[in-house]
């Protein structure tokens, strides 16, 4: 493990820190979170992760189009949820918390604004402690999403959030990952059951409604990865969120969700594969 950390600090030559590798971390299959990573061009992901998304853009050449059309709707619906009063975030499957993800947003925003990063990935949640230590408003915690109560009760969760008060949960580019099997139903309707009026969900999801070749990618990524990921369509999507209103302009592909200005030429939204969008609980 000592000769995989220095491999790893090796790797990564930059001012953020680098954590050692977590113990009995596998890091022989990539996992969606460092794949995620280096679509976005970040530097935290090992040969393993590259070679799947390099994998999966011969198949998409496409790719990393969706993880970036992601993290730009990431940023302007968290900013919306700030303009609707939301101070406090959790962020569920967040990934490794490099630039643009919530605490800049929100903290840039309102440097009151709490956020807590929930990933299953130990090396992810490595880095995230590192990259994020000494902020008082930001937590970072190893959970399942898939047992909510191991995320609301945690005591972390509990000391920064107040599930009293509105609260934005995001799933963003997360919930394919719940299999049928999980109850993603079950799972959205127990993170509904403490969002507070005035709460947001913020929520996207792969799909191959209009480019059936991604589910070859899909295969590629399940055969390396650590993690599972399953397409569902979009009538099959606002199924999981029937508990939920979604505001304007609805479940729609991420570059198309209130762009802040015209989508660059030759930019086609149906590439993100992906449909997202914001969406406040219906009470009851």
């Amino acid at each position: 493990m000592r000769d995989s950390s220095e491999r790893w600090a090796a790797a990564h030559l930059t001012e953020e820190p680098v954590p050692e590798l977590p113990r009995g971390a596998d890091i022989s299959r990539s996992s969606a979170s460092r794949v995620y990573d280096y679509g976005l061009g970040g530097s935290h992901n090992f040969e393993v992760d590259r070679r799947v998304l390099d994998e999966i853009k011969k198949i998409f050449p496409a790719t990393p189009q969706p993880a970036r059309d992601n993290r730009a709707f990431l940023g302007r619906a968290v900013r919306h949820c700030q303009r609707r009063g939301i101070r406090q975030f959790l962020d569920l499957g967040s990934g490794i918390p490099t630039v643009g993800n919530v605490h800049e947003i929100a903290q840039r925003g309102d440097p009151l604004a709490r956020v807590v990063y929930v990933d299953i990935d130990p090396v992810a949640v490595a880095c995230g402690r590192a990259l994020l230590r000494g902020r008082e408003r930001t937590r970072v915690l190893q959970a399942d999403m898939r047992r909510p109560r191991s995320v609301l009760d945690h005591p972390e969760t509990r000391e920064l959030l107040d599930f009293a008060e509105p609260v934005a949960v995001l799933m963003v580019a997360m919930t394919h990952y719940l299999a049928d099997e999980d109850d993603p139903a079950g799972v959205l309707a127990a993170y509904h059951r403490v969002m507070s009026p005035g709460s947001f969900l913020v929520f996207s999801h792969m799909t191959a409604d209009d480019h059936p070749e991604v589910h070859r990618t899909v295969e590629a990524f399940n055969a390396g990865s650590s993690d599972r990921l399953v397409l569902r369509s979009r009538e099959e999507i606002a199924a999981l969120l029937a508990g939920f209103e979604f505001v304007e302009p609805g479940l729609v592909h991420p570059a198309a969700w209130r762009p802040d200005g015209p989508l660059a030429a030759g930019h086609d939204p149906s590439l993100a594969a992906c449909y997202a969008g914001v969406a406040a609980p219906i009470p009851g």
